[in-house]
């Protein structure tokens, strides 16, 4: 019977059918984040397209940690597809922050959507600024993800020190649950909006989100230039009647550099040409075009997604 297979697949790869290499990388991992946040879900659907419009490939969606631990998976072949933050992308190809070597296996396919850092205190909380903050319990995302880098960026900013709030290690969801049951002052999100986790609280009780003022963000931008300022419009959330000027990071979908690049090149094909499937599956859908997918990310692109993206003329 193997013997039957391999004969079958090779008369395939013989007549084009299937390539060697699709033939090789059949079922790939994509890291995504927690099942609360935005790249659980967001991954699930980029994946169904994937395993519809490409044939004989198998792309399966993992709930992960998040950014940082999507990084060093993709870096030890224990996925092939993640996806991360722009910040974190750059703190590990050039070896900084939490990482203490620099992690170059792997290769940009799109930047997708603006991830929009988020404070969230209570309707009635006495916090007005992050400065506030100070003695504090707050959820700073899972140890080590781009949230946690996050909230340190922010405590730079204000010339804070990570011993003046009372940080709790927390993925999203675990954040949502603390604060409703009242264990936690606040608790940050850096993710697409609107957020599952937030969308949840809100709806349990009175949230705030905090604005991030003018000239602090103008330091933001400047020494963290990765951060570009973005508003969350009213009524993003219940109850949220006002705009929220912050910052954001991009959303980039990365890949091993070792995958083949005709696959690659079948994917970022695929993931452009069926963005309105993309659209109707998830929100941030809508915010992925061909206008944005090559800019605001420091590492290099797969040659396969350049391949694709010099044929539609997104670059030159």
């Amino acid at each position: 019977m193997k013997k039957v297979m391999a004969l079958v697949l090779g008369c395939m790869m013989a007549i084009g059918l299937m390539t060697p290499a699709l033939a090789q990388e059949a079922k790939l991992i994509l890291a995504t984040g927690g099942t609360a946040g935005t790249y659980y879900p967001f991954g699930g659907a980029m994946a169904k397209i994937w395993n519809s419009k490409v044939p004989g490939l198998n792309v399966t969606a993992q709930a992960t940690g998040a950014s940082a631990e999507n990084v060093r998976l993709v870096n030890k072949k224990e996925a092939e597809l993640a996806l991360v933050q722009s910040d974190t992308i750059d703190f590990a190809y050039n070896g900084k922050e939490a990482f203490k070597e620099k992690l170059t296996k792997m290769a940009a396919i799109a930047v997708l959507y603006p991830e929009v850092i988020q404070l969230v205190v209570g309707g009635d909380s006495k916090v007005n600024s992050f400065a506030d903050l100070k003695g504090l319990k707050i959820g700073v995302g899972a140890p080590g993800s781009g949230t946690e880098a996050n909230f340190r960026q922010l405590l730079d900013i204000y010339g804070m020190k990570k011993d003046d709030v009372r940080a709790q290690y927390l993925s999203f969801s675990e954040s949502a649950e603390q604060f409703k049951d009242r264990h936690i002052d606040a608790f940050i999100v850096t993710a697409g909006i609107p957020n599952a986790a937030i969308m949840d609280v809100a709806v349990m009780q009175s949230i705030r989100i905090l604005p991030i003022p003018a000239d602090k963000l103008a330091q933001l931008t400047k020494k963290y230039p990765f951060l570009s300022p973005v508003v969350i419009h009213a009524n993003t959330y219940k109850n949220q009647t006002a705009e929220v000027r912050t910052v954001a990071v991009n959303a980039v979908l990365i890949v091993s550099s070792d995958l083949p690049g005709d696959l690659v090149y079948k994917m970022t094909k695929a993931l452009f040409e069926n963005q309105a499937q993309l659209a109707s599956a998830h929100a941030k859908g809508k915010e992925v075009n061909l206008k944005t997918a090559v800019t605001g990310v420091s590492i290099p692109f797969h040659p396969g997604a350049v391949r694709y993206y010099k044929e539609v003329g997104a670059i030159k």
